[in-house]
């Protein structure tokens, strides 16, 4: 179909329309994504003006960075004294026996620890998701839609303070420790558990529910043909899960263990929370936190940073692309190819057996209790006085102080707003962005369209962390002195990284809304003499609107918790700092009374913004929407 008013390049259809188009794409990507990043690995590979691999053999050369063998056990027991008061009021010290798992190692090195604690994140969520998924896509019983709802809870984002929760229910004095020791008498120690086993046990609670819904997602729209011919050659209950069922889920999983493995590398969350609850340990000594703190450590100019900090990112940078790289080669490699095309007429779902029904059962309810504990625990925290409560450590009233410092403390109210002023902004430039790029890639003929849909979609497999170390070089390096410097106005670059790291949710869902707008529409436009202009906002946008306005809400959210970035630019200005950063400051910074429960309040806050967004983004694009759209 020939469109009217293109005056140049008839073979690649290209107008002014799509001329504009092409210039801010190319112009926000290269200006706060690919320039940033590609400051850090000219930084790290350069000495003294040279190309040279210094900082990486000062870091591989740094005794903390690899302990082979690991240094510590694994778990400990030692005597330690606590103060009691007895009737009289004479304090006594009592010894007692601990349990410590985790606290005294094993400590491979901060580079290895963080691919450990990746590696089992992965793998735990991986079994915990596929059991999960495999139970709500092939059974059927009562509560199911309960469950579904309930299994969604773990996502909501509650920085910082999740892990606290955790620290302190696991930590020697905590809940646990209460309950199972001094009021039940089941363990005859103590226990606690910190260092590496808590970040894995934090991470997985948060992240198991991404290999969920993807593995579900791919589970219920497999051909059930399949399946049934399988079962006429005589394959029966794992055998059947294992040469048909797995397989074809496959493209769920991987989707699912590279989120899971990247956001695990990157986050910030747990080993800070964990610091609030325990204060130093080996939670520290991972590479997303040792990067952090470097350049926290550095406020006073990018000069300061110690060099070899930007081989570390570079590393970590490398973990996280090698690890996307490969799985979704592995995946590539194999064929998944079914009879039918869409979701099926109909789903292989059935009863179970009594006995299989009471096992469903409790493994959903441990699964929902456990994994949930974070979100009520901020809940609890926000409206009780149960963070200044020690023994026992138990809330013993309501109290509506904490939820109401949030606008009437002026400082809290002000990251309250700064989030909604760099969040809002964000999605503004979001969603000309996202749905530029989505229309270039969807519908233009230009060259190298391909490589603009992976510079949309690739800043989900680059770390936050890796995003604000660039930012700070780039920016500090070439904008000195002006708006754009980090050290003045950390906050206008918070709404670029926002914007980029965001932009995925949003153009994902964008292309999926193209993608079902059938190009005759526009071609009978183009054939009553409209422009491409006209049609894209008469005919097109309108089309897709709901796309943008689903996927739009989804960056909001994500934009509204970003933890990476607004942590560690805001530290050069903590006036302009979002609410995730004051957040980090109540945890791991401060230590005013009633801090963490401010914290808490920030986190429910949070929480109740993200259940709008699915509320609104289900409404609107009619079906389910999850955090994880991409």
């Amino acid at each position: 179909m020939k469109i009217p008013h293109i005056k140049t390049f008839r073979r690649y259809q290209i107008d002014l329309f799509i001329v504009g188009q092409l210039a801010l794409v190319f112009f926000v990507l290269t200006l706060f994504l690919v320039l940033p990043v590609g400051t850090l690995l000219i930084k790290a590979f350069v000495y003294n003006g040279r190309p040279s691999i210094r900082y990486f053999r000062d870091l591989f050369s740094d005794p903390e960075a690899i302990i082979l063998p690991p240094k510590g056990s694994l778990i400990k027991i030692e005597t330690t004294y606590r103060y009691e008061i007895l009737p009289n009021g004479t304090k006594v010290l009592i010894p007692e026996k601990v349990i410590y798992i985790g606290k005294m190692g094993p400590d491979f090195g901060y580079l290895l620890n963080s691919i450990f604690v990746a590696f089992f994140v992965s793998l735990i969520s991986l079994s915990l998701g596929v059991i999960t998924a495999f139970i709500m896509a092939r059974y059927s019983f009562l509560g199911k839609h309960i469950f579904n709802l309930l299994l969604l809870i773990p996502m909501l984002a509650t920085p910082f303070v999740s892990a606290f929760i955790i620290g302190k229910v696991l930590g020697r004095v905590g809940l646990l420790n209460y309950i199972l020791h001094d009021k039940l008498r089941i363990l005859p120690y103590r226990v606690e558990i910190s260092g590496l086993p808590a970040v894995i046990l934090i991470q997985t609670l948060s992240f198991f529910p991404i290999i969920y819904l993807n593995v579900y997602a791919a589970m219920v729209n497999i051909d059930p043909s399949l399946e049934e011919q399988a079962e006429n050659l005589g394959a029966r209950g794992f055998k059947l899960f294992r040469y048909i069922t797995w397989p074809l889920s496959l493209p769920g999983v991987a989707a699912g263990l590279v989120l899971v493995l990247i956001f695990s590398l990157e986050d910030l969350g747990a080993p800070i929370g964990l610091s609030g609850a325990f204060g130093h340990g080996l939670h520290q000594k991972l590479i997303s936190f040792m990067i952090y703190y470097e350049f926290r450590r550095a406020i006073g100019g990018i000069s300061q940073v110690y060099p070899a900090t930007y081989a570390l990112a570079v590393f970590l940078l490398l973990i996280a692309s090698t690890g996307f790289i490969a799985i979704k080669r592995y995946i590539s490699l194999k064929t998944y190819a079914m009879l039918i095309k869409g979701v099926p007429s109909y789903s292989r779902v059935r009863k179970p057996s009594v006995l299989g029904l009471i096992s469903i059962y409790i493994f959903l309810l441990l699964l929902v209790l456990t994994a949930s504990f974070p979100q009520i625990g901020t809940t609890v925290l926000a409206l009780t006085d149960w963070a200044l409560q020690m023994r026992p450590p138990l809330p013993s009233r309501l109290t509506s102080e904490y939820m109401l410092s949030l606008v009437t403390d002026p400082n809290i109210f002000k990251a309250i707003l700064n989030s909604l002023l760099y969040s809002g902004t964000a999605i503004l430039l979001i969603m000309l962005v996202g749905t530029s790029a989505s229309y270039l890639v969807a519908r233009s003929r230009i060259p190298g369209k391909d490589l603009i849909d992976l510079f949309v979609t690739i800043p989900i497999a680059i770390p936050g962390i890796i995003i604000a170390v660039g930012y700070l070089l780039f920016f500090a390096t070439y904008f000195s002195g002006t708006l754009l410097s980090p050290f003045n106005n950390p906050g206008l670059l918070l709404i670029f990284t926002y914007t980029i790291r965001r932009l995925p949710f949003t153009s994902r869902a964008v292309f999926a809304g193209l993608q079902q707008v059938h190009i005759s529409l526009e071609e009978v436009s183009y054939s009553l003499g409209a422009r491409r202009a006209t049609t894209f906002f008469k005919i097109v946008l309108p089309l897709i609107k709901n796309n943008i306005l689903g996927g739009s809400l989804l960056s909001f959210v994500y934009s509204m918790s970003e933890v990476s970035t607004s942590i560690t630019l805001s530290a050069l200005n903590p006036t302009q700092g979002p609410i995730t950063f004051k957040m980090s400051q109540a945890i791991y910074a401060t230590a005013a009374v009633g801090s963490v429960s401010i914290a808490a309040a920030l986190g429910v806050l949070l929480m109740v913004l993200q259940i709008m967004a699915i509320s609104i983004s289900n409404y609107v694009l009619k079906q389910r929407v999850t955090l994880v759209g991409v």
